[in-house]
């Protein structure tokens, strides 16, 4: 048998709340201790415990690390979802299960492992009876070790990291790892093709959740009030907050240097946020989508009477209530025109953990320097999972805090400014903060009609030149937000344009629509709203456009279309709205599906030829029809 090395996918299949996440992490972290690139997706259900749950590791030695929907190790603890874990095993692939779910296992395809992990807990006398259900998820843990080669110094380095050092939690846990394994070598013969083999690809990065690291990234930029709500997928991010707060923004003396706020409700978190922003306080809140639906009128209040404000959207899938505990990509449109009359907002879209830290700070300073709303959209896949990343860096540049008057710039200008003009044509004007001295520097904040000077206004024309000159600040906020990301690739006839946690599954399908189809592409990942000249460039360089999104409408595809409708032919819209991952496997069979192929003029210095790209896909059936045979045209295949 042929082995399969660092390169499978390990899904446990486990009960909602039975404290199995103590165990998944150590799997996990053992593999990225080991060196070995790796990943981990929670797939769990919406109420407090007892439904079925699922946690997909994927260990991949290219470090392709994206869901991965291939399902090879199978460990199955859970009897509501036996027979299905049991049916999703790839031929070839291993299958464990607790020996005391009495179902049939009626396949020959696969290696079957059963294991006795109540028979190896009760063994134990150290392990009190109150925690034999959560210890004995760790004997799946050492049976695993011992059949795939994990080091078990690294799980006890591992479950050291989990417990803090204490010392109590570490031994209990670790000893039932010892005896899952023993238990195994004595009793179980390897008849999969699965191993781990140590690496030195995980060498000096970190593993972190996005959301832990955007709350690191917003105390990095200098954030003094947060107010926020409880929801999921959000909640662990104020949770991050009022972690470390404490440990980053406290005095000498012990006394806070900022506020953190659990409010009633959305309405009201938001709401504070806009008056403590207003105030002068770097400010910020968390949601998710029902959340955001209650901060509209707060959010276009901020808009139109110029705070700065951030809001983090860790995106789940809706309308209402949706799956609370699925991933998406669905408010993109959304956060892009929230608020009644005309509006557009200042929209950030990092990309991984590292990108979740480094706009957490950025979002402050671009949220001041515009004088507007920042929406930060991330999203349950990319907050609540375990992410590999390069560690987080200080700030490397100054807090911009944007136009800015102080006393001594109001006396400078002898009382000739105007809360609302616009002196640098840029379209932001400037600001003085509540307990400014200086006589001139007061002016009404209006969410009515205003002019230039803050006074209140029906007057059309007046009206009309206010939001002109607000539609400029969005022209400015391209100096200042992110850049896209582009990933080239030599020779690249057609374009993939995506964003977000879909980065990941986006690479994975570059290249094997390259090493399997013969389709070379650029793929540009868009990290802010309004869109950079980078994107222009991009949009004309290509005859194709694959959109890739985690929604149903395809937001992005879109919103490029109402921005850039001359370039609206060439789009082609990927977009799957189903609440998991993105993986490489549909952004792959959907850019197949919409691959158009045709004659290309080809011309060289020398001379003109004629080739045609390869038709690779029946729309039909997604799946391939022809391969190219190289140096040599194919016929279009006919749908």
């Amino acid at each position: 048998m042929n082995k399969i090395i660092n390169d499978f996918s390990i899904t446990v299949g486990t009960v909602n709340g039975s404290g199995s996440s103590t165990a998944n992490n150590t799997i996990l972290r053992t593999l990225f201790k080991m060196g070995v690139p790796v990943s981990g997706k929670n797939l769990f259900p919406s109420n407090i415990q007892g439904l079925p749950t699922w946690y997909i590791i994927r260990a991949n030695k290219d470090g392709f690390v994206a869901h991965h929907e291939r399902r090879d190790i199978v460990i199955a603890i859970n009897p509501a979802s036996f027979t299905r874990d049991l049916a999703s095993v790839v031929p070839g692939g291993a299958f464990y299960y607790a020996d005391d779910i009495k179902l049939p296992i009626n396949r020959t395809d696969i290696a079957v492992y059963p294991m006795p992990i109540k028979a190896i807990v009760r063994a134990d006398a150290n392990i009190p009876t109150s925690f034999r259900d959560l210890v004995g998820n760790m004997v799946y843990v050492g049976v695993l070790a011992q059949m795939i080669d994990l080091d078990m110094d690294v799980i006890h380095s591992a479950l050291t990291f989990h417990f803090k050092g204490k010392q109590k939690p570490i031994d209990m846990n670790f000893n039932a790892v010892k005896a899952g394994a023993e238990w195994a070598k004595a009793n179980l013969e390897k008849k999969d093709p699965f191993h781990i083999e140590p690496m030195n690809k995980t060498e000096g990065m970190i593993m972190a959740d996005g959301n832990t690291a955007a709350a690191l990234g917003s105390i990095f930029g200098g954030v003094l009030f947060a107010a926020w709500y409880p929801i999921t997928p959000a909640t662990s991010l104020a949770e991050a907050l009022n972690e470390y707060l404490p440990q980053l923004r406290q005095r000498e003396d012990g006394k806070h240097t900022y506020a953190v706020v659990q409010t009633e409700d959305e309405l009201a978190a938001l709401g504070m946020t806009v008056g403590a922003g207003w105030a002068g306080l770097r400010s910020m809140t968390s949601t998710s989508g029902p959340g955001l639906s209650l901060m509209t009128e707060f959010a276009g209040l901020a808009y139109y009477a110029e705070i700065p404000v951030v809001i983090w959207d860790v995106q789940r899938i809706g309308p209402s209530t949706g799956l609370p505990t699925r991933t998406s990509q669905g408010d993109l449109t959304f956060s892009y025109f929230i608020g009644h009359g005309d509006s557009q907002s200042v929209i950030l879209l990092p990309g991984d953990v590292y990108e979740c830290f480094e706009f957490g700070w950025k979002s402050l300073d671009i949220a001041e320097r515009i004088q507007t709303p920042v929406f930060v959209l991330s999203d349950l896949d990319m907050g609540m999972n375990q992410w590999m990343s390069k560690p987080f860096q200080y700030p490397d540049t100054p807090m911009d805090r944007g136009k800015i008057l102080l006393e001594k710039d109001i006396e400078e200008l002898k009382g000739n400014w105007g809360r609302y003009l616009d002196k640098d044509g840029d379209g932001i004007g400037y600001r003085t903060f509540p307990g400014n001295r200086h006589p001139l520097s007061s002016y009404f904040t209006r969410g009515t009609g205003h002019d230039e000077y803050a006074k209140y206004s029906e007057e059309a024309a007046t009206y009309t030149a206010n939001m002109d000159r607000l539609k400029r600040k969005q022209e400015t906020a391209k100096q200042y937000v992110p850049a896209p990301a582009l990933h080239k690739m030599k020779g690249a006839t057609v374009g993939i344009i995506a964003y977000g946690s879909t980065e990941a599954a986006v690479l994975e399908a570059q290249y094997l629509l390259n090493r399997d189809h013969g389709i070379k592409s650029d793929f540009l990942r868009i990290r802010a709203l309004p869109f950079t000249r980078e994107v222009d460039a991009f949009l004309k360089k290509y005859d194709q456009l694959f959109i890739v999104e985690m929604n149903r409408d395809g937001q992005m595809d879109q919103i490029l279309k109402v921005e850039y409708p001359q370039f609206a032919v060439k789009f082609r819209s990927v977009a799957v709205g189903d609440g998991l991952p993105a993986s490489a496997k549909w952004i792959l069979e959907g850019i197949l599906e919409k691959y158009e192929a045709g004659e290309k003029k080809v011309t060289s210095k020398k001379k003109s030829v004629t080739s045609k790209q390869k038709p690779v896909v029946s729309a039909a059936r997604k799946t391939p029809v022809k391969k190219a045979v190289k140096g040599k045209a194919v016929k279009k295949a006919k749908k």
